[in-house]
């Protein structure tokens, strides 16, 4: 890994993608893009719920080391979304309340660390939406490298620079703004379809046949 800083404009599709997206389940999201999009791994710090939608700005960096989110700090935008590949490792804090603080102060509305953070009370006081995949008390080191407003790989899950975040209690999910309206649509049909579901749950006329008849074409 090398040093690396990319300028990636945002998608023209942004604005209106995270209007479309906003309040969506991210795991709905996730079972109309095939339930084959979504991290693994990573848990929201705040011991209230959090819901965000925004744009994914990326950051990978070495293991335990913070330099180029520290960087990263500096580019952020109202919007943004801090999206860390930190290589999973828990065995140091990238971030703290001191760089969330900063954050805030320039408008993000988020962070995601495939990796560890400390300070989690100050992010349930000032109700800023954290997902990581630890809490470590141990600070970073700031030697480097990383990379900036590149792909990386959080939770198992891929985030290209400017993808729409959306993440809740569940987990997150990252979609391209050029299909952010489209998923949007097939997100609220299927809302509306579980919703008809538990309606029918609730009132005693739902029918469980289909499991059935899906055990019967697998022959059981």
């Amino acid at each position: 890994m090398s040093h690396g800083i990319e300028i990636h404009p945002r998608h023209e599709a942004f604005a209106e993608g995270v209007r479309a997206l906003s309040g969506l389940p991210s795991s709905v999201i996730s079972d109309v893009m095939g339930r084959l999009v979504g991290t693994t791994g990573l848990h929201p710090v705040n011991r209230s719920t959090v819901s965000v939608c925004g744009n994914a700005f990326t950051v990978r960096v070495r293991a335990g080391d913070n330099l180029l989110i520290h960087k990263a700090l500096d580019m952020l935008m109202p919007g943004d979304v801090l999206v860390v590949d930190g290589e999973g490792d828990v065995s140091r804090a990238l971030v703290g309340e001191i760089m969330m603080t900063s954050a805030r102060t320039r408008g993000a509305v988020a962070f995601v660390m495939d990796g560890a953070v400390r300070d989690v009370d100050a992010f349930e006081t000032h109700q800023f939406p954290c997902w990581a995949r630890g809490v470590n008390l141990r600070g970073p080191y700031k030697d480097g490298p990383g990379s900036i407003n590149v792909t990386v790989n959080v939770g198992g899950m891929q985030v290209n620079p400017g993808d729409i975040i959306v993440g809740d209690a569940d987990g997150l999910v990252a979609v391209s703004p050029a299909q952010a309206l489209e998923i949007a649509r097939l997100s609220h049909d299927k809302v509306a379809h579980e919703q008809a579901t538990i309606a029918e749950i609730l009132n005693g006329t739902y029918s469980s046949a289909w499991v059935d008849a899906a055990l019967k074409a697998k022959g059981v």
